[in-house]
């Protein structure tokens, strides 16, 4: 084998090498925006579920404050009936 055939040879192994080496880079950077895509989707999905269970947290707040109205409610009425009785008794005695 004489050296022109060696040559030849190994600039044929090293362009397959430098082939095979663009093939995988090119493999990788496509992975790569594969993954991540799949991350700005999970990234838009999770921000999703944020605005929609923000608003939970506040449910025991709002549970107190509807008690609050509630006992406020009662009050009212409890003031309403005593208003009501006392025209009654007032009105009994004009009647």
């Amino acid at each position: 084998m004489d050296s022109n055939t060696l040559w030849l040879y190994s600039l044929i192994a090293g362009g397959v090498v430098i082939l095979i080496v663009a093939v995988l880079l090119l493999l990788i950077i496509v992975t790569a925006r594969s993954i991540d895509q799949h991350a700005k989707d999970i990234w838009i999905a999770g921000k999703q579920i944020a605005a929609n269970t923000v608003s939970i947290w506040m449910l025991q707040e709002t549970n107190a404050v509807a008690r609050q109205i509630l006992a406020g409610a009662g009050a009212i009425v409890a003031t309403a009936s005593a208003i009501d009785d006392k025209l009654g008794a007032v009105a009994g005695k004009l009647g």
